[in-house]
């Protein structure tokens, strides 16, 4: 058990925000909330822990922003994955005494920029010849290959973006709420095949900031805490050429260790939080986390299963990438999302009974991946 918990939550703006902002600007709205929401002040404050695609130095950023000098500062940036791993990073700096309050936070104004401008890009000698447009192309490919090995189909793929929208109809935060069927997600314009539009994250704008302190300490703050069980992280490759298994991902790992950390099985898992970049993500993490057997991800989401009053575990109650918001580095508004949930504060989408999230975060193209297992209870 890692022995910290997640004492308070916030986004920032979300969706389209007004010109003139900045990343930085949502990152300090968003942290400032989080703190409101646990009862702390920034000058409670002693651990930084931010990533961003527009900010060079994000944790110095942030401080200067805030007022705050603090004694440990980490901007480990592994994509979207990067706020997961700041999980565990924040757990082990609580533990050896380096700080004693950790501020996680993200902000992106990528729609407000476009996304050529919010993002520092890497060249792939490999890949750049091509011109490939990244990075759907590369999902693409991985679901392609799943497709080839699998059966899996169009139909299984574009059922995962139809659970988000279901949820996301009852987010009043949500981007995109109106209804969506299969059908739709079948008919809407293809961007790289097998993947068309709807199969594809938002756009958006906005930003997330969680406080980390230890359990102890969270139980005398204003909310109930919820509980880091277990956490881990992984990585197999930087670019898609050098991916080992199109349709294996690091997650096998990162979600094993953190299950033997937590001490608990899938079975245990109430709610689920998978990164869902593109329709075909939440399948291959499905398997690799150990939910069905590899192959398995396209039926596990026939029917409606993770949509609401469906038979399986509720998937991305918030609406996820797909339908919530995606304002490029998506992790840390799954952890806001699981948080929420855990506390019972998910109003007209709220998971009845839910105990344990399980939330897993993705970077680069399938390259870095992150596993949190939380509960509304420090043991299960």
């Amino acid at each position: 058990m890692t022995g910290v918990a997640i004492a308070g939550v916030a986004e920032s703006e979300l969706g389209a925000v007004a010109p003139g902002t900045t990343a930085l600007d949502l990152m300090g709205q968003a942290s400032a909330r989080a703190l409101a929401d646990c009862g702390l002040e920034a000058k409670d404050v002693d651990g930084l822990f931010a990533a961003s695609g527009q900010l060079a130095m994000a944790t110095v950023s942030l401080g200067e922003y805030l007022g705050i000098r603090p004694r440990h500062g980490d901007s480990t940036n592994v994509g979207g994955a990067s706020f997961v791993a700041h999980l565990a990073h924040a757990a082990a700096a609580i533990a050896t005494g380096r700080c004693e309050v950790a501020l996680i936070a993200y902000g992106s104004t990528q729609r407000l920029l476009g996304r050529a401008s919010a993002a520092i890009g890497e060249r792939d000698p490999y890949e750049a010849p091509f011109k490939a447009p990244m990075p759907v192309t590369a999902y693409a490919l991985a679901a392609a290959r799943h497709m080839h090995e699998y059966a899996t189909s169009p139909e299984q793929l574009a059922e995962v973006a139809v659970s988000a929208r279901a949820w996301a109809a009852r987010n009043p935060l949500a981007f995109e709420r109106e209804p969506l069927t299969v059908e739709d997600v079948l008919a809407a314009p293809r961007v790289a095949d097998p993947l068309g539009v709807r199969d594809c994250c938002l756009v958006t704008d906005g930003g997330a900031a969680a406080v980390v302190v230890s359990a102890e300490r969270a139980a005398s703050l204003r909310r109930a805490p919820v509980h880091v069980l277990g956490v881990a992280e992984a990585q197999s490759h930087r670019h898609i050429a050098s991916m080992p298994d199109l349709t294996v991902t690091a997650a096998r790992e990162s979600g094993a260790r953190a299950f033997a950390e937590a001490g608990l099985t899938p079975g245990d898992v109430d709610l689920l939080m998978l990164y869902d970049a593109f329709t075909i993500t939440p399948i291959l993490f499905l398997e690799d986390l150990g939910f069905c057997a590899k192959g398995e991800g396209g039926p596990f989401v026939e029917g409606g299963r993770t949509a609401p009053g469906g038979s399986g575990p509720p998937m991305n109650t918030n609406g996820g990438g797909l339908s919530y918001q995606h304002p490029g580095m998506y992790g840390l508004l799954e952890v806001v999302e699981a948080v929420r949930q855990l506390r019972g504060e998910g109003g007209e989408r709220q998971v009845q009974g839910a105990e344990v999230a399980l939330v897993h975060a993705n970077g680069g193209v399938l390259s870095s991946q992150c596993t949190a297992l939380l509960g509304a209870q420090a043991t299960t």
